[in-house]
């Protein structure tokens, strides 16, 4: 039986997409090292001919290979032709090309997180932030810098003011990076609308990424409060079960407003530390790159005529696996 994939099937090259038959010895492919992606190298490429293939049909694509050609799976790898039904490791194949972050974690990260999560937007490709404060701006321009090493600036913006009923100046932030934007929506539990966001405690790494997330998030939606004997600060929100996570981190008792979707109050005592609730977390500060994706269905081919289907196969390093239009596959062992 062949082997690999037909040759007009695209393979995920780091220059980018080519078809199978174009893929030469020296060509570097991408990959998935769990949930990351990677570079391998061709070191030979070989072509064999049979008469027997499947089209494996998933929720992205659907792509021709040899019967034999192995997918992973949640429990292991399969063979294609054996897939139906099965969910297959995928990434998507349109942000291979896009800049990877090291993210650097600490204070300034965690200011980043929280100013993001009580004042920032969340786009498709980009991260902002426009507030009236310029100095607030600034922290957060100089803790984005700091922590992701992108550059960021302040730009002198006007927006209206419902309150005033008139346009009043601001200062914005803003990215541009869909890495960026993925990575705040997975700290945020996938959804970084602020109503729907869920408490980021990729924050709880350690002490100094947690206060800058407080100091982040009370610049944004907070405010100092004294009250007789009592200092702290206190941070509003409607999104209650964003509070209602945070509270026990800092042993406040937390009680939402009886009136659904207004907004409820979290008091930070100034001396939450000595009640020795904080307990560190470990979480992932890299982007999960990997996912699943479900095959629909396997279908059968046979090479009509005299001409049989032509399979190409790579062997790999330092990984033996690469990418088919963003599927994790290798060849049979």
């Amino acid at each position: 039986m062949g082997y690999g994939l037909t040759s007009k099937m695209l393979v995920n090259l780091v220059g980018g997409c080519a078809q199978a038959k174009n893929v030469v010895p020296g060509s570097t492919l991408w990959t998935l090292d769990g949930d990351r992606t990677v570079q391998t190298t061709v070191v030979d490429v070989a072509a064999v001919k049979a008469r027997a293939a499947v089209d494996v049909v998933t929720d992205h694509m659907t792509f021709s290979a040899s019967p034999d050609l192995l997918l992973a799976t949640p429990d292991g790898w399969t063979h294609a032709a054996d897939a139906m039904g099965k969910k297959v490791a995928w990434t998507h194949a349109r942000k291979l090309h896009r800049e990877r972050l090291a993210i650097r974690p600490g204070y300034e990260f965690g200011y980043f997180v929280g100013a993001t999560c009580a004042d920032g937007t969340v786009y498709k490709n980009y991260v902002s932030l426009i507030v009236n404060d310029e100095s607030f701006a600034s922290r957060y321009a100089a803790a984005l810098t700091a922590c992701t090493g992108l550059p960021a600036r302040l730009d002198a913006v006007s927006r209206p003011s419902g309150y005033l009923k008139r346009d009043v100046a601001g200062f914005r932030v803003r990215v541009v990076s869909s890495y960026l934007s993925d990575l705040v929506r997975q700290y945020v539990g996938g959804d970084a609308h602020h109503m729907r966001q869920r408490f980021p405690r990729v924050v709880l790494r350690d002490m100094a990424t947690f206060t800058g997330f407080t100091d982040g998030y009370v610049d944004g939606d907070g405010c100092q409060v004294t009250w007789g004997r009592y200092e702290g600060r206190v941070v509003t929100s409607a999104n209650v079960s964003f509070l209602r996570e945070w509270a026990p981190v800092i042993g406040a008792r937390f009680t939402p407003e009886g009136v659904p979707g207004r907004a409820s109050r979290l008091y930070i005592a100034d001396r939450w530390p000595s009640r020795g609730t904080y307990q560190p977390e470990e979480h992932p500060l890299q982007l999960k790159e990997s996912s699943w994706v479900q095959v629909q269905e396997v279908r059968p081919r046979s090479a009509m005529g005299a001409k049989p289907f032509t399979f190409y196969r790579y062997r790999l390093a330092p990984y033996p696996t690469f990418l088919v239009n963003g599927h994790l596959v290798r060849e049979p062992w």
